[in-house]
């Protein structure tokens, strides 16, 4: 497991009964997460002293209560950059904050290429690889269906101090997106993407990852330059496993381009277990 350690203002204080505690901030929040299946005593006082508690709705969603109201939003940084933090409807507070190992990758690979690196990042939701990569000094295309998501992302950016690097905001849906890019001719030398679990395009139609990603993947190797240097896909989905998203990279881009396929879990560590809790996938395709 590739563990996200390096955070400053975001720790995991206990984990049990499909709940995590969380300081956000110095904001405590408890949040369902259905990796939690270990029926623990609760370890920590702080459980308490939460401000903000998610609960899942037995048909479907959930709602938060507090016990002190929190801020509208607050800030939080991971090295230089910044983002703009919210409980949201949906238990999510705009961040995922494992993905900050992927972060660390992706600069230290744009830094080290001594060349200009063009990135496109698909599924961006809130812009954390987005204003990682623009950070390192890459052009990057951010792209998401979600308008709400996009103006979050430029606001993160904003108070990164990103606001003047070279990012193109598009809502647009990703798949779409793509094929377009191909006909036009344009390619980039990394591929970010994260998508959904489950979904449904703008025809009504159910997208599901595990029946899709193999062909996105194969539709994305379309805009990828003659000399890449990576290629990363996250997952949440349940049963899609880290060894089968480093299968498919190895199926669709090493034929053509060579490189390495890497792909493990992804976690944050506990304060009160010592443990790791797995929080995601991450299979990564790099040259050589």
């Amino acid at each position: 497991m590739r563990i996200a350690d390096k955070w400053k203002e975001y720790r995991i204080i206990d984990t049990t009964s499909q709940e995590k505690l969380e300081s956000w901030n110095g904001i405590l929040l408890i949040r369902p997460d259905p990796q939690i299946i270990w029926k623990t005593p609760q370890k920590s006082p702080l459980w308490e002293r939460a401000q903000g508690h998610y609960h899942r709705s037995s048909s479907g969603g959930g709602s938060w209560t507090f016990a002190k109201k929190p801020p509208e939003s607050w800030e939080m940084s991971y090295g230089e950059l910044k983002f703009c933090i919210k409980p949201t409807g949906f238990k999510h507070t705009g961040l995922f904050p494992e993905q900050a190992v992927n972060w660390d990758f992706m600069m230290d690979k744009i830094r080290s290429a001594g060349r200009q690196i063009n990135v496109l990042n698909l599924f961006a939701y809130t812009g954390g690889a987005t204003l990682a990569c623009a950070a390192a000094g890459a052009n990057v295309c951010h792209v998401d269906a979600s308008k709400g998501m996009v103006n979050w992302a430029r606001e993160n950016a904003a108070l990164s101090g990103l606001s003047g690097k070279p990012i193109r905001w598009l809502v647009d849906d990703c798949e779409k997106f793509i094929a377009r890019e191909i006909r036009r001719g344009r390619k980039y030398d990394a591929v970010i993407m994260d998508p959904p679990s489950y979904g449904r395009g703008p025809g009504g139609e159910v997208w599901k990852l595990e029946d899709c990603v193999y062909d996105l993947v194969k539709l994305c190797t379309g805009v990828l330059s003659d000399n890449p240097l990576f290629f990363l896909i996250n997952s949440y989905t349940t049963g899609l496993s880290p060894s089968v998203m480093g299968y498919i990279l190895g199926e669709t881009i090493c034929p053509q381009f060579g490189g390495d396929v890497t792909f493990d879990e992804i976690g944050l560590p506990v304060e009160q277990s010592g443990l790791c809790l797995p929080c995601g996938s991450t299979a990564i395709w790099q040259k050589g």
